[in-house]
């Protein structure tokens, strides 16, 4: 068959033969035993209810052995036998232009060098889904090679509900994943419905189909590197010698290394998993691999001497690391951590003391026992840190959970008023009061065409669109307009491609207007191809999360969740192409509620009406929400925005005189 019979396929009605387990490929290790007898009947009959009845005998068996292998039914005998990468949209079947990037942008988070177990379907965090199996992604396949301009693809948690009559500016796909009743969004819930296949961990850009590999959060690691080096700085000197120690090589964490590269410092990061290790060192994104820690200290030592930049991959454990250069007196100058500890339970942290593998067969077999070793292993984290810190080391926590499973560890990482943690977030510290509060958040396009050069071509443009802006940006902002200049202009000697011709960069409502109708009137001369528009969820507006993108809200709304829900609502009525809104993005499970969109521009007037909208509205509605919780840098903002549109009306809040409390 070829790709597009395949596609147009969908579910066969003749089922392909059984596909051998691949040891070679990075799978997501097995899942807890949650479910009861009678649950694991349920399971069965919610994965079958895909298939023909005169199919079920055959795969009831297969079904079974993997929910009692692995924890849960994936139907690999489902997965497809070409390549999964982004294709040119001109090679996906369709109707529907939207449609087809939208399916170049769901190979794309499937793609073998950008997703982290691809037969899992998982694109990162361990477990970020972008379907819970293989019958979902044949089918929403399908749908999208048969979907015109006038239908919209709801998604309800990886599963394909099916084409609705629709019109030309709605959504062609709206997307959900794990929004659960409030009361079922702890960790074991997700566990046991994710295992009966009825939601799913979207993650942030996976289940939104909006991952662009590591280079995703490259830049927004960059920018925290860079501000991090700005706080310990004397006499404005740069990063040259300074080390920044981290863990985690996976998915968004194997941004770190090119980052610390970019940003001009020595980076050491930890990964326990070999072929993590091997995939980004194989990919360019880490220098050197060490695996013995006596050899890291005497190389660190080494480009400390040379002030070299350099990014060192240690394939142990983060532990060791902390400890040892405490032990040999290395002062670090930055310390964080990106394991995925929103995912401690199943492979998102690796305890010290277990071997990569033991660790795998305790969280499966003795799962009581492993999350003790996780417990343990954070508390001896903490408390090497806590050493480093009282040298000078200046620690942030990066949105992965780190202080807050630490905390449920009882390690000593509370301050002393015993409410807040004792380090601050980065969003606390550097990117919210930096960069969300001013309407700078990670804008991102992917040329459609998959030329290269159309991407230089944009890299361009929006380079000279900064450049532009730059000239007449407020003082407030001109940090934040030449920082992106800089990773802009430098992004192509960097080779930050992993998968589709993607490009990311910070930017205001004001700039990425400026930039994506650039675009458009460029694609109208017929000098790019297509180009999809769209975000990380990791924004002004889109999430809504007390430890990490909203930490710096202050009058305790922070553990609301209306501002994204305003904005995902907002988007799908303004002109996006498609919208999601995912439960548990990022810190956790029923810690997070986030949402994002993707545009197609086309060169269309269409398409120039929605971006004008579309855009303004999904950078203001969180400044003007930042704004009202008191912070000066949004109250700037939204003012400034006031001005440039006299529709936009926003209640600005008062300041109340502390002497009066």
């Amino acid at each position: 068959m070829t790709f597009h019979e395949q596609i147009q396929e969908g579910i066969p009605s003749v089922l392909p033969q059984p596909k051998p387990y691949q040891t070679d490929i990075n799978h997501a290790p097995k899942r807890k035993e949650i479910l009861t007898a009678e649950e694991k009947k349920l399971a069965l009959r919610n994965a079958l209810r895909y298939f023909e009845p005169q199919h079920h005998a055959e795969l009831v068996k297969e079904f079974s052995h993997e929910l009692e292998t692995y924890g849960r039914i994936y139907m690999y005998r489902l997965r497809p036998d070409y390549r999964m990468y982004a294709r040119p949209i001109s090679e996906y079947p369709g109707k529907s232009e939207q449609a087809k990037a939208i399916m170049l942008m769901i190979q794309n988070n499937l793609d073998y060098a950008v997703a982290q177990h691809p037969h899992e379907l998982i694109t990162y965090g361990g477990n970020g889904a972008v379907f819970s199996n293989w019958a979902q992604y044949r089918l929403t396949m399908k749908y999208l090679s048969e979907m015109t301009d006038e239908q919209t693809l709801v998604m309800y948690s990886g599963h394909p509900m099916g084409l609705f009559p629709s019109h030309k500016d709605a959504p062609r796909v709206v997307v959900t994943n794990g929004m659960m009743i409030p009361n079922y969004s702890k960790p074991d819930d997700w566990e046991k419905f994710n295992a009966l296949g009825v939601t799913q961990y979207g993650q942030m850009t996976a289940g939104s189909y909006m991952y662009i590999g590591p280079q995703g959060i490259v830049h927004g690691t960059t920018i925290t590197v860079l501000n991090g080096g700005r706080k310990i700085s004397k006499n404005g000197e740069g990063l040259e010698g300074k080390i920044f120690v981290t863990s985690g090589l996976g998915g968004m964490s194997g941004a770190q290394p090119k980052a610390g590269n970019i940003a001009g410092c020595i980076t050491v990061c930890a990964e326990v998993n070999p072929k993590a290790v091997h995939t980004r060192h194989s990919q360019g994104w880490v220098d050197e691999v060490v695996t013995d820690i006596n050899e890291l200290v005497q190389r660190v030592r080494s480009a400390q001497a040379n002030k070299e930049v350099v990014s060192i991959a240690y394939q142990g454990n983060i532990v060791d690391v902390w400890e040892e250069f405490d032990k040999q007196n290395i002062h670090i100058d930055l310390g964080s951590d990106q394991t995925s500890l929103h995912n401690p339970w199943a492979g998102g942290y690796y305890p010290v003391g277990l071997s990569f593998d033991e660790a795998n067969a305790m969280m499966a077999d003795n799962p009581e026992l492993f999350k003790e070793k996780v417990y343990a292993s954070l508390r001896r984290q903490a408390d090497a840190i806590n050493k480093h810190t009282a040298k000078g080391t200046y620690f942030f926590d990066y949105g992965n959970a780190f202080l807050l499973e630490a905390s449920r560890a009882h390690a000593d990482v509370m301050a002393a008023n015993g409410i807040d943690f004792k380090y601050p977030s980065y969003v606390q510290d550097i990117m919210g009061p930096m960069c969300f509060d001013y309407g700078f958040g990670p804008f991102r396009w992917v040329c459609a065409s998959g030329k290269p050069e159309d991407l230089a071509k944009t890299d361009a443009i929006a380079a000279t669109i900064l450049e532009e802006m730059a000239k007449t940006a407020p003082e407030e902002i001109k940090q934040q307009m030449q920082d992106n200049i800089k990773w802009i202009r430098g992004a192509q000697e960097n080779k930050l491609v992993v998968g589709s011709q993607a490009r990311i960069l910070y930017a205001d409502a004001e700039g990425r207007i400026n930039i994506a109708r650039a675009f458009n009137e460029a694609i109208a001369k017929g000098e790019i191809g297509t180009v999809i528009l769209g975000r990380d969820h990791h924004d002004v507006s889109g999430t809504d999360s007390p430890y990490r993108e909203t930490s710096n809200i202050y009058d305790g709304s922070r553990f609301t969740a209306d501002m994204a829900i305003h904005n995902v609502i907002g988007d799908s009525f303004r002109g996006a192409t498609w919208v999601s809104i995912h439960n548990g993005g990022g810190v956790g499970w029923g810690e997070v509620i986030n949402g994002g969109f993707g545009m197609v521009l086309d060169g269309s007037s269409d398409a120039s009406r929605r971006l004008e909208s579309m855009l303004f509205w999904d950078v203001n509605n969180g400044i003007a929400r930042r704004s009202w919780a008191r912070n000066d840098e949004a109250i700037f903002a939204i003012k400034r925005a006031m001005e440039s549109q006299p529709l936009l009306k926003v209640t600005l809040p008062n300041k109340v005189d502390d002497s009066l409390l």
